[in-house]
C-alpha cells in the first residue's frame, strides 16, 4: 500500500550548518544515513545537562512507570492477567529504554544535588572520567 511505512519515522530541523557538518561525517563514515543516525543515537556519546524542570517531569513518568507496575502486580497477584505476553514484553522494553534514558540524563543533572564540585570527577554523560 503506497504511503504505508512498516516503522516510524523521526525527522527534526537544523540548521544548514548543522547539516553540512553531519552529511560530512556521514559521507566520511561511509555509512547510510539512518544506520549513522541510529549508531550515533545509540552508541556515541551524547551530552546531556539536566535541569531540576526536566528532573520532575522525569519524577512524574517515573511515578507512572511504578503506578502502572503495582496495577500489574495486582492482576498476576488476583490472577486476574489483563496483559498479553507480547504486550509484557513490549512493556518491559519501553520501561527499560525509558529507565536507560532517565539514567542517563540524571547523570547529567548530578550537579543539583552533589554540587559542582563533584560534577565531571566520575563517569558522566558529558566528557567526565573515571577517577
Amino acid at each position: 500500500m503506497p504511503g504505508v511505512h512498516k516503522n516510524p519515522t523521526i525527522s527534526f530541523r537544523i540548521s544548514d550548518y548543522e547539516r553540512r557538518e553531519i552529511e560530512a561525517k556521514i559521507k566520511a563514515s561511509g555509512m547510510q544515513k539512518k544506520d549513522y543516525f541510529v549508531r550515533s543515537c545509540i552508541y556515541n556519546h551524547v551530552c546531556v545537562v539536566g535541569k531540576k524542570e526536566t528532573v520532575y517531569v522525569l519524577v512524574e513518568e517515573l511515578q507512572k512507570m511504578q503506578q502502572n507496575l503495582y496495577q500489574l502486580n495486582e492482576q498476576i497477584l488476583s490472577e486476574d492477567i489483563q496483559i498479553t505476553s507480547e504486550e509484557m514484553q513490549e512493556l518491559q522494553l519501553d520501561y527499560e529504554y525509558m529507565l536507560k534514558a532517565i539514567l542517563w540524563m540524571l547523570e547529567g543533572a548530578r550537579y543539583l544535588w552533589e554540587g559542582k564540585s563533584t560534577a565531571g570527577k566520575e563517569s558522566d554523560n558529558c566528557g567526565g572520567s573515571k577517577s
